[in-house]
């Protein structure tokens, strides 16, 4: 009996570690195809498709990205800028959030966490959220309107509380005989002990100010204020534009890079973003799961 069980552990295994390969691959062949076609020249492209080795080697559609250099790096400072500091005051106004109402004894943590899931049920409108960001808070045109409405989210504060509930009350309750004030067991007891939870959640924060660009779109109107993301947009939407007629009649051999510019874009936009993974990727999964128990 047991020699059955453990050959069926060694195919269930092996099955298990064949079917996360070919996942694997799968997951990685379109990047693959969008790094080999930011390589590859645009007429081989509209003739024959994308392939993962290009047959002629091309940076056509970096120079073109590239055509204003001192462009991109502006937008890859405001980006991390906004990413940076979005992500750190979110995560800390997320946690107390979620700490308040993981807390049994306060008194309105029913209330207070019915009002917050109201939110992902209703909104104002679009509308109403502009008006607000640019009358009455008077953040059109600055960082801060590409760092604030983005700074609290229903689902991770609920996804915070619900980690945190997962912590034992007699770490609280140690705390509180030993004296200690609820804001100095938030910080030096609760937060060291919720790092899977702070970092999947950093990790959503960080990945949605990194990717944005309809914040952008909305309240920025100054070059220089410009997101990497919604920079790529406006240089894609000048490709696009030299595709039509009238740009098509400047020269009959002109073929404008719009195919691959896209590809470099993506690849320009989520590659300093990938290697984020690997500093959160122990974390992630475990604060997934704990966080999504429900209590």
């Amino acid at each position: 009996m047991k020699i059955k069980m453990e050959r069926a552990t060694i195919v269930f295994n092996i099955i298990g570690y064949v079917l996360i390969s070919i996942l694997t691959v799968l997951c990685l062949l379109p990047f693959l195809l969008i790094v080999s076609g930011s390589f590859t020249p645009e007429i081989q492209i509209i003739s024959k498709g994308f392939s993962l080795i290009p047959e002629t080697f091309s940076l056509d559609a970096y120079k073109a990205a590239f055509s204003n250099p001192k462009q991109i790096l502006d937008g890859y400072k405001v980006t991390i800028f906004i990413t940076v500091v979005g992500t750190a005051v979110g995560l800390f106004l997320t946690s107390m959030a979620g700490f308040v109402l993981s807390r049994k004894d306060f008194k309105y943590r029913d209330q207070l966490s019915f009002f917050i899931y109201f939110t992902t049920l209703f909104s104002g409108g679009l509308i109403p959220w502009y008006i607000l960001i640019t009358k009455h808070l008077d953040l059109k045109d600055t960082y801060m309107a590409l760092i604030v409405p983005s700074l609290l989210s229903a689902w991770n504060i609920i996804l915070m509380k619900n980690f945190m509930k997962s912590i034992p009350d007699s770490i609280v309750e140690s705390a509180k005989i030993d004296g200690a004030g609820e804001f100095t067991i938030y910080l030096k007891l609760i937060l060291p002990l919720s790092g899977p939870g702070l970092a999947t959640i950093g990790l959503f924060m960080a990945l949605g100010y990194w990717n944005d660009w309809f914040m952008a779109n909305l309240f920025i109107t100054s070059e220089s204020h410009y997101p990497l993301q919604f920079l790529l947009y406006k240089i894609l939407a000048s490709a696009a534009v030299l595709k039509t007629n009238v740009a098509g009649n400047l020269s009959p051999t002109f073929q404008p890079p719009a195919e691959t510019l896209k590809m470099a874009a993506a690849v320009i936009a989520t590659g300093p973003i990938v290697f984020l993974y690997p500093f959160v990727q122990r974390f992630f999964v475990k604060g997934l799961t704990i966080g999504a128990v429900k209590g």
